[in-house]
């Protein structure tokens, strides 16, 4: 076993996923046809992503786990992962190899922050990247993507100048269409006075999961967050339960004890060690709140 989490890249990815086509654009971009399905093993065990990946189902199905939460990717879905997801791949459909397609783009931050356009206006919240960050797409959108990507494609594999620059203008205009589609297609979000949530809501959610992200490992009081984003930690909860139906504690516990299970499965680090990378003051406290969380002590979850 790894000796901690896998951080995964662009670079990362390529190496780990030996397919024949794919295009990129250096370790910035690209897109790669994925048919077997011993491409996606590396998934198997759970690894935190450091790029933007699309994931679109033209056959055969899997269910990806993504932050603790399970979704089942089938023909016609598209699947998006934003940094700092955590991802493992549950289970690949029964399909054989001759069943099983699915197209992967991946996008760098550095790459995404460097194209002109409004991201915030294509994905208004991250909230629904979070909780839904699957759409069934039909038949003619699935058509219009395909063209996208095919143009993309064909830029990339061309000798054409300027080809950072108008791949990342389709790649913008591709965004604005799949925000749309989402935003036509989500869910909505439970909420617990079934009121609309306003702007100022959903970007302190955005901000307090950018937070939980960047600091669930060292910091687990509502004080500090609440002190980050200029609020009390009473108000701060209680916004958050507005929002995602879920409290604040929840989401940051949530957070910790997926970084703890993750560790106990799939790492050789000692209990010991994981205590002190997830800044519990000793043992005793690190067992009671992991089996107040999951019914069973760390050594139990490590061996069962």
């Amino acid at each position: 076993m790894p000796d901690s989490l896998l951080n995964i890249g662009l670079k990362q990815i390529r190496k780990l996923v030996p397919v024949q086509n794919e295009v990129q654009l250096g370790d910035d971009f690209f897109i790669m046809e994925v048919k077997y399905r011993e491409n996606l093993q590396f998934l198997k065990y759970p690894c935190r992503s450091d790029a933007y990946i699309a994931i679109f189902c033209k056959s055969g199905s899997l269910n990806v786990e993504i932050n603790l939460r399970s979704y089942t990717v089938v023909k016609g879905t598209l699947f998006i992962g934003t940094p700092g997801n955590i991802i493992k791949i549950n289970r690949l459909g029964n399909e054989g190899d001759s069943g099983f397609e699915f197209i992967v783009v991946a996008i760098s931050k550095e790459y995404l922050s460097s194209i002109s356009f409004d991201f915030k206006k294509i994905f208004d919240d991250r909230l629904k990247l979070l909780t839904e960050p699957c759409v069934q797409l039909e038949d003619r959108n699935i058509a219009f993507c395909t063209k996208y990507l095919d143009l993309i494609g064909e830029i990339l594999s061309s000798d054409v100048p300027n080809k950072r620059e108008a791949v990342g203008s389709l790649i913008a205009s591709l965004f604005y269409l799949l925000g749309g589609l989402m935003e036509k297609s989500a869910v909505k979000t439970p909420e617990a006075s079934g009121a609309t949530v306003n702007t100022r809501v959903k970007l302190i959610f955005e901000h307090f999961m950018t937070l939980v992200t960047e600091h669930h490992t060292s910091e687990r009081n509502m004080a500090f967050y609440a002190n980050r984003l200029g609020l009390t930690p009473k108000y701060l909860s209680k916004l958050i339960k507005q929002v995602s139906g879920r409290s604040a504690p929840d989401w940051i516990d949530s957070f910790v004890i997926l970084e703890a299970k993750n560790m106990l499965k799939y790492t050789d680090d000692s209990i010991k060690e994981i205590v002190f990378k997830l800044h519990f003051p000793n043992p005793s406290v690190f067992y009671k709140f992991f089996k107040a969380h999951t019914g069973m002590t760390p050594s139990e979850y490590r061996n069962g």
